[in-house]
């Protein structure tokens, strides 16, 4: 088995005649995390809906796993163990929380084939909602979990997002901001909550995050872009000392805390 979770080589993308995305690549290896960074604008969510299988590159291609899936659709990457939060939280708005966390687990149940995949549960089992329970406790949603996710404040929401992400185990997990609109001791929990998972499932991970003690807190390796290209990749902290990066990105960021 290869040892890259991901290989992307040669993205590119246009919108008309805007280039958003110019001749990007992007590796990881597995039970990576890595951080894709940069200003608004720089193609940071362009590049995470090609790899998903959301929209189509011009030119270039994706390995996951060693499989060629640059002309797969993004269901099929599901199945492959691919799975993504968003920018704005995607959640079930009609039922609880707890329901939610309920949906998310017996999704990877049938997934595994530890329930059928035609199963379609009211009454989940008590093994499965001790692990729902455990699942919102480890992002201090236990509180909340009769509440109805869409009367949920932004922040709780996209804690919610996480955690479902997370019980599903992916292979690949790609997190768009996955701390935006968290209060300040909520994104340290998500931290430590992200950090358990990868460590305990050998999960990889790449995401966008705007909030750099997060980035330089999970990402072993950190790619910037700007305007569509890659302007640096390496550890946090060769990208740190980059005086391109600080120029672009990092010092603006500070001007702006």
């Amino acid at each position: 088995m290869t040892t890259d979770i991901l290989k992307a080589v040669d993205l590119t993308k246009a919108y008309g005649s805007i280039a958003v995305l110019k001749s990007v690549g992007i590796t990881m290896k597995r039970g990576e995390t890595h951080a894709v960074i940069g200003p608004n604008g720089a193609g940071k969510t362009t590049l995470f809906k090609i790899l998903s299988g959301e929209v189509p590159a011009d030119q270039g291609t994706i390995e996951i796993s060693g499989r060629r899936v640059e002309h797969l659709d993004g269901f099929k990457r599901v199945r492959m163990g691919v799975g993504r939060t968003f920018q704005v939280a995607r959640v079930l708005n009609e039922v609880t929380v707890l329901e939610n966390m309920i949906v998310a687990i017996e999704a990877k149940q049938r997934q595994t084939g530890e329930i059928s995949c035609l199963s379609l549960r009211i009454n989940p089992s008590a093994h499965t909602l001790n692990a729902a329970n455990a699942q919102l406790a480890s992002m201090n949603l236990q509180e909340v979990s009769n509440v109805i996710a869409g009367s949920l404040a932004y922040g709780d929401r996209k804690r919610l997002e996480l955690s479902m992400s997370l019980a599903l185990r992916p292979e690949l997990l790609m997190l768009d901001e996955p701390m935006a609109g968290m209060s300040p001791a909520d994104r340290l929990a998500a931290v430590e909550t992200i950090r358990d998972v990868v460590r305990k499932h050998s999960i990889s991970v790449l995401l966008t995050e705007h909030d750099m003690d997060v980035v330089f807190a999970l990402a072993d390796r950190v790619t910037v872009l700007n305007y569509g290209e890659v302007i640096a990749s390496g550890s946090p902290e060769q990208v740190r000392a980059d005086p391109r990066v600080r120029d672009v990105y990092l010092g603006h960021e500070a001007q702006h805390a």
